[in-house]
């Protein structure tokens, strides 16, 4: 779980992020003191550091975006049609194998 000094520069990032103002340890700390919440002085030039080159708004309109899980290993150069044509045969053969019968039952059996 977050705590409060993480939850605390979180939010002033955000907040100047809204209001388009750069992100900057000064700046946090002076919402933060705003606030009137208490934090250890190197938790600012972290998130600022952190979130120096760093495109919020591209973070905020990702977030249910979800992961890829890896991708697929990369083909050969002049083999990409090959590699789909692959795929698209291996799916043929996994749904024809899956199929309830063959495996000698049916959902209601």
């Amino acid at each position: 779980m977050a705590s409060t000094s993480e939850l605390a520069c979180v939010y002033s990032a955000l907040i100047l992020h809204d209001d388009e103002v750069a992100i900057t340890a000064e700046k946090m700390n002076t919402l933060i003191k705003a606030a009137n919440v208490s934090i250890e002085p190197f938790w600012t030039g972290l998130f600022a550091k952190a979130l120096q080159n760093i495109e919020i708004g591209s973070l905020l309109t990702a977030v249910g975006s979800g992961g890829s899980g890896g991708g697929a290993a990369a083909a050969p150069a002049g083999g990409a049609e090959e590699a789909a044509e692959e795929k698209k045969e291996e799916k043929k053969e996994e749904s024809e194998s899956e199929s309830d019968e063959d495996m000698g039952f049916g959902l209601f059996d």
